[in-house]
């Protein structure tokens, strides 16, 4: 028996957030569907959409390491990419016994503090925000950074890619960029690689991206989600290829 899942004209919502933050924004489906699928295709980020009223968010210039106080924070305007971070009655305050990664996450506001996502993205002109990846896999090349989700995308609009990684090889900030390719099952061709490189060339965020290499198997991805890449391990595999 065929059936549908939501009643006819009901709005589907997507939130974004994390363990210690959670939600922060919201987009819906139509929105997506209409709007934001065909930008992220063509490397501008993954919309998540507009800060719920009670959650206080900025784009930061990125920092490696601790952040003593806001005060030494640099806030970026909107389009320009930085890490996000965000302050709200649902922000967790610090992280049990571990002092460490709680020192690491959380930036000191007077009698109140921010948390640090983890993440890189930008807001646009709507304020609306952007996802573009973590912060810990941007890869780090001698022309600039380069951010996953402004990336990977490009390539999974191939017909024969079922998803890619973006990964680093060599020491920062002089990574080589390569792109990991999971291919649609029983889809193999010889003239891949040329056409991923004519889909390269095609873009700004990619037209340095010239080696590609095809995972034997999928993709290792966290197992509670089946979207998390390992990048980190995929990139292990790619300095050995």
């Amino acid at each position: 028996m065929k059936g549908t899942l939501v009643a006819a004209g009901a709005e589907m919502h997507t939130p974004y957030g994390a363990t210690e933050a959670l939600p922060v924004s919201s987009i819906t489906a139509t929105e997506v569907l209409t709007r934001t699928a065909a930008m992220t295709r063509q490397g501008a980020g993954t919309c998540v959409g507009r800060p719920f009223p009670a959650m206080r968010l900025k784009i930061i210039q990125i920092v490696d390491g601790p952040i003593q106080s806001m005060a030494d924070v640099r806030e970026l305007p909107r389009g320009e990419i930085g890490e996000i971070i965000v302050q709200g009655a649902v922000v967790t305050r610090e992280y049990f016994r571990k002092p460490a990664a709680t020192a690491a996450a959380k930036i000191p506001d007077g009698v109140d503090f921010w948390h640090r996502m983890g993440d890189v993205g930008y807001l646009d002109h709507s304020g609306a925000l952007w996802f573009c990846g973590r912060k810990s896999q941007i890869v780090e090349t001698a022309e600039g950074p380069m951010f996953t989700d402004c990336v990977e995308p490009i390539f999974n609009s191939h017909p024969r890619v079922a998803r890619c990684a973006l990964v680093g090889i060599g020491q920062r900030p002089r990574q080589t960029p390569v792109i990991v390719v999971e291919l649609e099952s029983g889809l193999r061709s010889d003239a891949l690689v040329g056409e991923l490189c004519e889909l390269a060339g095609s873009n700004a965020n990619t037209q340095r991206i010239e080696r590609f290499l095809t995972y034997p198997d999928s993709l290792p991805v966290d197992v509670r989600h089946n979207t998390k890449i390992h990048r980190e391990q995929l990139a292990e595999w790619a300095a050995r290829q």
